[in-house]
């Protein structure tokens, strides 16, 4: 879930800045002479704009994923469990055909591990410390192969490329929907170009669009980690990652029973509206899957 919010929040920022710098700078133009919309520069401008956040947001998830949870990168192993972390994610990544990723630990009570970096070769796998305490050896090492599943199926690149072309069309049209504020809102003529309110209303209608199609992503992400979770299971074995998705299950459980003040920092599986939102399928249906995979 880190890694997904991680990275949609980063693609978010870059977003803005890169349309913010370009309106500055004059060079966002999409209208020719007379005023009529050129299509053909406002997609390509649009696609600049859209692959740019999704690139730069994929380049920097690494180092953002490290700043974000203050996570320690093991350099040299300080004890036994620094060592079998270590000793297992390179076990598992040479299965996987993948280079070392690095590996982390960082401070959270919550049982959660993630993965990023920008390709198979380049790559960080982190651990929380709540995990650690909650899970037997045998969990942890099939949570471990399922965020190194992540990596060998290359889900950061194929999500990067997916928020590309999201981005792209959330760009698209609200800068369409910016110009048509400024003719029919604000009636300027449009041979002077979009004015202020045109960039505020883009601005506004990006963020909605974004979230919009933020729906897209997450319902990307939740079939990956099916597929991620059946590669744990060849990594690990099939027992064990179940195993692991159900001391999940009891962990969100017992968050649910928490008083309310202390529950709302817990993961939620969701339902209804806000499953579309979720980065995760309902952990129920992900050890259904592993039970019925031949």
């Amino acid at each position: 879930m880190k890694r997904i919010f991680l990275f949609i929040l980063t693609n978010v920022a870059v977003l803005a800045v890169i349309s913010i710098t370009l309106r500055l700078l004059g060079v966002d133009r999409v209208l020719d002479e007379s005023g009529a919309i050129n299509f053909n520069a406002l997609l390509t401008l649009s696609a600049v704009i859209g692959f740019s956040g999704s690139i730069v947001s994929l380049l920097l998830s690494k180092w953002m994923a490290k700043q974000s949870v203050g996570a320690h990168v093991i350099e040299n192993p300080q004890d036994p469990t620094e060592r079998w972390l270590v000793d297992t994610v390179r076990r598992q990544a040479d299965a996987a055909g993948i280079g070392m990723p690095e590996v982390a630990i960082y401070d959270a009570p919550d049982v959660n591990a993630f993965a990023t970096g920008w390709n198979r070769n380049n790559s960080l796998v982190a651990v929380s410390t709540g995990l650690l305490h909650a899970m037997s050896r045998e969990e942890a090492e099939a949570v471990l192969a399922h965020e190194i599943s992540h990596v060998a199926n290359g889900d950061m690149v194929t999500l990067a490329l997916i928020q590309g072309v999201v981005n792209t069309f959330v760009v698209f049209f609200a800068k369409l929907f910016g110009i048509l504020v400024d003719r029919v809102l604000l009636k300027n003529d449009p041979r002077e170009g979009p004015g202020i309110g045109a960039f505020v209303a883009e601005i506004a209608a990006q963020i909605l669009l974004g979230i919009l199609a933020s729906m897209v992503v997450m319902w990307f992400s939740r079939q990956r980690e099916f597929r991620a979770d059946a590669g744990g299971a060849n990594l690990a074995g099939r027992q064990k990652m179940i195993a692991a998705l159900e001391r999940l299950k009891l962990n969100h459980e017992q968050a649910a029973a928490l008083p309310k003040n202390m529950s709302a920092m817990a993961i939620s599986s969701g339902g209804g509206f806000s499953r579309l939102f979720m980065s995760h399928p309902p952990l129920e249906e992900r050890i259904e899957a592993l039970r019925n995979a031949r």
